[in-house]
């Protein structure tokens, strides 16, 4: 009977102190401690965000967040004065002199906004297409940052232009958490600007352009008049008809087919008719490029007939189907 009940107080012992010890180890909480950077959402610090561990206190306000984008620092002992009437007890500052706070955003890029003008002042006053409209604003714009959970993009609620001036007013709207918004003025030039083909270095009069003579640069549109040429296709392949400079627009009539012909070379001649086609060898009167009527003399007859340039070195005479059939004939019997 006895052993049986101190038996029994053994183990009545033994789950006291197991369970004191689990109490102890519960209501130990790990030490408050200062964190050294802390990332913070809305216009308020709060204690929570500067110090771990801060139990029922860290939702408490202390210190206004720095701007949005925008980073800050708060000294360690400016906290420790902050928290000194929350009974932080134990509270471990690391060695910890300062604490730097950064204030979370979403940030829209100045060439967002810039792209949104250009977007409204294209559709609503026919500027031709919006990457072809250069915005100048009136005042440097820089990044505008928002709230993490702002949704949506600017958008504009208002805006004015001017064509003669180029001038615009502009309302933008910049989103904002829940129902809040901001309105920001804007004012500045508008520019519709189209992208034309100039020399990339100075050219001779009688150059072929080739791709690697041409740069693409952007012009306001009102600076392009009607012979300005707007793309490589109308430049490359033709020859400079004056001296080019580069950083002018090109004209068409500053360009013309090259020559196949020079004066004094050498040419074939080409005589056509149903049934016949007879080659001769000639000289070129005058030179000139496809297309050109010239003047060529033929080297055995010593006849000088006109002819159309129809290739590099070649001249077709081709006159009344009588004429070029007694031409050929005539030509046939000077060969022999």
């Amino acid at each position: 009977m006895i052993r049986t009940t101190i038996v029994a107080l053994i183990a009545l012992a033994a789950l006291v102190v197991s369970a004191n010890a689990q109490v102890v180890g519960k209501s130990t909480p790990e030490r408050p401690a200062l964190k050294p950077e802390a990332i913070v959402t809305g216009d308020i610090v709060r204690i929570g965000d500067l110090i771990e561990n801060a139990g029922i206190v860290s939702s408490v306000p202390i210190f206004r967040a720095p701007d949005l984008g925008s980073t800050g620092t708060i000294s360690a002992d400016a906290v420790l004065e902050a928290v000194r009437s929350h009974a932080l007890i134990g509270l471990d500052t690391a060695g910890i002199r300062e604490i730097v706070v950064r204030r979370a955003s979403r940030t829209i890029q100045a060439a967002d906004v810039e792209d949104v003008i250009a977007q409204a002042l294209s559709a609503r006053f026919d500027l031709g297409p919006s990457k072809d409209v250069v915005v100048n604003f009136s005042r440097e714009l820089r990044a505008v940052y928002v709230e993490p959970s702002a949704q949506g993009s600017p958008r504009i609620t208002h805006i004015d232009f001017d064509a003669r001036s180029g001038r615009f007013d502009a309302t933008l709207e910049i989103p904002a958490n829940g129902s809040r918004s901001s309105l920001v003025r804007l004012s500045g030039r508008a520019i519709p600007t189209a992208e034309i083909p100039t020399v990339a270095r100075p050219l001779e009069r009688g150059v072929v352009l080739r791709d690697s003579d041409i740069q693409m640069d952007r012009r306001p549109r009102s600076e392009i008049g009607r012979d300005v040429v707007t793309s490589r296709s109308q430049v490359i392949g033709f020859a400079a008809r004056a001296n080019l400079q580069p950083g002018r627009p090109l004209r068409a009539s500053e360009l013309m087919k090259p020559d196949l012909v020079q004066r004094s070379e050498p040419v074939t001649l080409v005589y056509e008719v149903p049934g016949v086609v007879l080659t001769l060898r000639g000289k070129a009167i005058d030179g000139g490029a496809e297309g050109d009527t010239i003047s060529v003399m033929n080297e055995q007859s010593k006849r000088i007939v006109q002819g159309t340039i129809v290739g590099p070195g070649r001249v077709a005479i081709r006159n009344s189907p009588q004429v070029a059939a007694n031409n050929a004939a005539r030509a046939n019997t000077d060969a022999r």
